[in-house]
């Protein structure tokens, strides 16, 4: 269902959407520009605890008030829905892979000063890098130059670091937060988050029964996982149940918050990291980039896709202003409200679902942008929201270690889904091995060395083409994947 003012309407047949021009950006205002669209709202309001349980990061690495913590999410949040107000037809997210090896190098910093300035390095680099590399078009010859199993290297050491780190396998005595803190509820929430996500019988039972409850689940990804884990926990005892204060009111007031976060978790706290901080970001910066580029292609791949079947919309694609938009959000938080997950183009689950309901027409759906900025609105209302933030509360910290356990999962899948051949694997097992272990930069160069040696010395570049080809087949089989998943 579509509510919107006479405004939001297209003139003719063909146009784009109704907005007010900025050069490669066009502003679109909710209901005055874009539509309402009830659905995406409503889907928002089921899954808005992912983007919150980023509140459980910033409390366990650098002990952030819950107010501070909550204020950060916010601004995070705030910055995504401005991603598809300035044009950019995609719903955002995190660029969840990186998660793993960002939190472990992080932690390697032995003071809390140099572990608030390592992040605002890495989130501003990044940001930079997203804007300056897009600009100049570097990005696609960057990401064509490292080779695949580079790549997939990169991957399995993010899944790697998940595993073995803190919020994963790592022992109580040695801080660990994950299956040891919650042995029962962190079991029951990782089988049923990969039974529902990655299970070959789930998805028979998709296919084989028209059943809104199957739909529903699937739709919702691991948020059911979440919530039969915290059940779980609450009986065993593991985890709280929620506490409702409604003295600070319905709507949480991020001011207080921002202000203490401005003096104590900022690149005003402690002014300009020193030049170590900064050299070793570059490397986990480059990294990160590298993983979430890929997002950008299969992003602008689905929603060309999206605009071929409705020729009654002309979606505007451009991965310049998503580099631009994404590079913006990255070094704003960089700057004001750091945070762990950092800002990415794409959170490709919610946008091939968006995109398929798109696609069934305007009655379905008047226009991308009406769903794209729906989604990100009310999530962002929720975020805001103290009673619906209460009530998610307790599972954080364990939402937090499910995340990465799963995300663990998907790294490991896609990573050796990338390779080709035997060397590739060997290649991208001993990349991500060492990167696992050690500082990023040295897994990366020693990756590339061996790369070099084992893959193109002598190749008379041949294999540089291949993967190239491969590169172009694998995007494809990225966004037909993902669109079966949501058709089911």
């Amino acid at each position: 269902m579509s509510i919107m003012l006479p405004s939001a309407k297209r003139k003719k047949e063909g146009d784009e959407q109704p907005g007010i021009k900025m050069g490669m950006f066009n502003l679109r205002i909710p209901f005055v520009h874009a539509p309402f669209e009830v659905p995406e709202a409503i889907q928002a309001l089921v899954v808005f605890v992912v983007g919150v349980s980023a509140i459980a990061y910033m409390e366990d690495i650098f002990g952030l008030p819950f107010a501070v913590a909550l204020a950060v999410v916010c601004v995070h949040e705030t910055l995504e829905v401005f991603y598809g107000m300035l044009g950019e037809p995609t719903i955002s997210g995190w660029i969840t892979p990186a998660i793993p090896l960002i939190t472990t190098w992080i932690l390697g910093f032995g003071t809390m000063q140099d572990k608030i300035q390592a992040l605002v390095s890495l989130q501003v680099i990044l940001g930079l890098f997203f804007i300056i590399f897009g600009l100049t078009g570097i990005a696609t010859k960057l990401v064509t130059w490292v080779p695949t199993s580079i790549k997939a290297g990169i991957l399995i050491g993010a899944g790697v670091s998940a595993i073995t780190g803190k919020y994963g396998f790592m022992s109580l005595d040695k801080g660990g937060s994950g299956i040891f803190k919650y042995p029962i509820s962190w079991t029951v929430g990782i089988l049923v988050a990969l039974f529902l996500l990655y299970s070959t019988g789930f998805n028979k039972i998709k296919l084989d029964k028209d059943n809104g409850l199957i739909k529903l689940l699937a739709k919702a990804g691991f948020v059911p996982a979440l919530f039969i884990a915290y059940l779980v926990g609450v009986i065993v005892g593991e985890l709280p149940l929620p506490v409702f204060d409604l003295s600070q009111g319905i709507f949480f007031n991020p001011i207080p918050g921002l202000k203490e976060g401005f003096n104590t978790f900022s690149l005003f706290a402690f002014g300009i990291p020193p030049m170590r901080i900064i050299l070793s970001a570059l490397p986990v910066a480059f990294i990160t980039y590298i993983i979430s580029f890929g997002n950008i292609v299969v992003a602008t791949e689905l929603n060309t896709e999206a605009g071929e079947a409705r020729p009654d919309e002309k979606v505007d694609v451009n991965p310049d202003r998503a580099n631009i938009l994404t590079g913006a959000r990255n070094i704003i938080q960089g700057v004001f409200a750091p945070n762990v997950v950092m800002s990415g183009p794409l959170w490709t689950a919610m946008q091939v679902t968006t995109v398929e309901r798109y696609k069934q027409g305007k009655k379905s759906m008047y226009s991308l942008f009406g769903g794209v900025i729906s989604f990100d609105l009310a999530k962002m209302v929720a975020t805001f929201t103290l009673p619906l933030v209460a009530l998610i509360n307790p599972i954080l910290p364990l939402g937090m270690s499910l995340t990465l356990m799963i995300q663990a999962f998907a790294c490991f899948n896609i990573g050796f889904g990338m390779t080709k051949t035997t060397v590739q694997k060997g290649v991208a097992g001993v990349t991500g091995a060492i990167m696992s272990v050690t500082e990023p930069h040295i897994g990366l160069l020693a990756g590339i060395v061996i790369s070099v040696i084992v893959e193109f010395l002598f190749s008379g570049g041949r294999n540089l083409e291949e993967q190239v080809k491969e590169e172009k087949e694998d995007i494809k089989e990225i966004v037909a994947e993902a669109e079966e998943q949501a058709k089911v």
